[in-house]
């Protein structure tokens, strides 16, 4: 069972313990450890929920223990290790934490996982070095809502158990399977042996997302913040899909363009 008496149990922001939790900021610490920060009553609250046997060591403030009272529920009921410490304990370990944090492994999913025969995957999205940890979540986040069944990241792409980037999915990362540093070109030819049609993302696309076949099922490839896809990646796809802009803005960010293009897809799959 977890253990929460009511009081604290954690007071010392110089203590070892939370000097180890801080220290998970680092990529070279999470590499090291297998471990990585979850923090926020949100992302804490899924993780707990969805993932359990994912999470380690779940840290609130007494405060924050009575505001969320479904996170130690549901940790108690996961017989999880909950720790109540002073405030200045979690100011410690992370300024992001709202009051609440966890220390979770990262789940081993893989390219094969999610393109196996018996998974019968119809939505995915691939990211190719994508290097900012807010898009990077949004896009899980967004892939997550339109129902997708699992998100790639490309060698190169940020580390998806960045701080930031586990805060951008707000949960999500913790709801669907998120495989990284994947080969890009065998995640393309093993979703087409699959059934699965290729589509990049890209303004300079020749087929309209509006003229789109999107009821396929489809692995959907998106490029870089800055560059966008490169030559390789687009030959990479059955066709090149850009989404048409009506007012004047002169483009869409990644996350927005991403969020447009796996709902186009979901609503049109589940239309047919």
């Amino acid at each position: 069972m977890a253990r929460v008496s009511g009081e604290v149990t954690m007071a010392n922001p110089r203590a070892d313990r939370v000097r180890g939790v801080a220290a998970l900021t680092r990529a070279s610490v999470r590499a090291r450890r297998g471990q990585f920060l979850v923090e926020g009553p949100q992302a804490v609250r899924e993780a707990v929920r969805f993932a359990p046997e994912t999470v380690r060591d779940v840290y609130l403030t007494v405060a924050a223990a009575q505001r969320y009272p479904e996170i130690t529920d549901d940790a108690t009921t996961a017989g999880l290790y909950t720790h109540l410490c002073s405030p200045d304990v979690l100011v410690a370990m992370s300024q992001d934490a709202q009051g609440v944090l966890a220390v979770a492994r990262p789940t081993a999913a893989t390219a094969e996982d999610l393109l196996a025969a018996d998974r019968q995957s119809r939505l995915l999205a691939a990211l190719s070095q994508v290097r900012d940890p807010g898009n990077a979540g949004t896009v899980v986040r967004a892939a997550d809502a339109a129902g997708a069944d699992g998100v790639l990241l490309s060698a190169g792409s940020v580390d998806v158990h960045n701080p930031k980037v586990v805060r951008s999915t707000a949960g999500s990362l913790f709801h669907l399977p998120v495989a990284t540093d994947v080969d890009l070109a065998e995640v393309a030819h093993a979703a087409r042996d699959r059934g699965l049609q290729v589509l990049a993302a890209d303004g300079g696309g020749t087929t309209d997302l509006y003229q789109a076949d999107l009821a396929r099922p489809t692995l959907w490839v998106f490029g870089n913040e800055a560059h966008g896809l490169g030559t390789a990646e687009r030959e990479l796809a059955d066709a090149v899909v850009r989404i048409p802009i009506h007012g004047r803005a002169e483009s869409l960010n990644l996350a927005m363009a991403a969020t447009v293009c796996l709902y186009s897809s979901a609503r049109a799959q589940r239309a047919g």
